[in-house]
């Protein structure tokens, strides 16, 4: 198993960074947030978690342990592979997701592109002995208020660390903000990996 990788960016785009480890650029698939952290040519150590399959390697990265840890846990309960851990990931920090876990948050689990209410009330119950109680600033503050409050700030972050401007950043924040509101007003969270989608095709129209 590769627990990490640690080297220089040699490159990042919407979903995977690439990092030079010994002269071989190894790519990663991260989330959004994970991403936003990252800057080409600056050095990065990402925990890593290698999926593999008849006819793939896969290899995800994560800002820490935990991120990771969560990641392998939530592929635990049935029906949830890497990329809906991903997305789930993506979408919450793993304190909330261990929020929405441990108080029953079915909202918070359908804010997740490709988990419907049904899929929630199942993972609530599969995950509910598996991802323990929360341990930070995400726990005390809940999962609403700590992700809807920061999707905009998310959004931004990840474009500005694909290499784009700050006022492109901005003007494409802007663009998918009435997206963002329409999911608010159904009372479930902005899902920020569609989001950056949008942000980056208005983005490359523009350009």
């Amino acid at each position: 198993m590769i627990a990490f990788v640690s080297g220089p960016v040699a490159a990042l785009a919407p979903t995977t960074a690439v990092i030079e480890v010994g002269g071989v650029g190894m790519a990663v698939q991260c989330t959004p947030g994970t991403l936003a952290g990252l800057r080409v040519g600056q050095e990065a150590r990402l925990a890593t978690s290698l999926i593999v399959r008849e006819d793939s390697l896969t290899l995800y990265g994560f800002a820490d342990d935990d991120e990771r840890q969560v990641f392998e846990l939530l592929q635990t309960a049935s029906g949830v592979g890497p990329r809906l851990a991903q997305a789930m990931l993506a979408v919450h920090s793993p304190d909330a997701l261990r929020l929405a876990v441990s108080t029953g948050d079915e909202k918070a689990l359908t804010a997740v592109p490709g988990i419907g209410k049904k899929g929630a009330q199942k993972l609530l119950l599969e995950l509910k002995d598996r991802l323990g109680e929360p341990v930070g600033v995400a726990g005390r503050q809940g999962v609403g208020s700590a992700v809807s409050a920061s999707w905009s700030d998310q959004l931004h972050a990840a474009l500005i660390g694909l290499g784009y401007a700050t006022r492109e950043a901005d003007d494409a924040v802007a663009l998918v903000t009435p997206q963002a509101e329409a999911a608010l007003a159904e009372g479930t969270q902005p899902p920020v990996p569609r989001l950056l989608r949008a942000a980056l095709q208005s983005l490359n129209r523009t350009r």
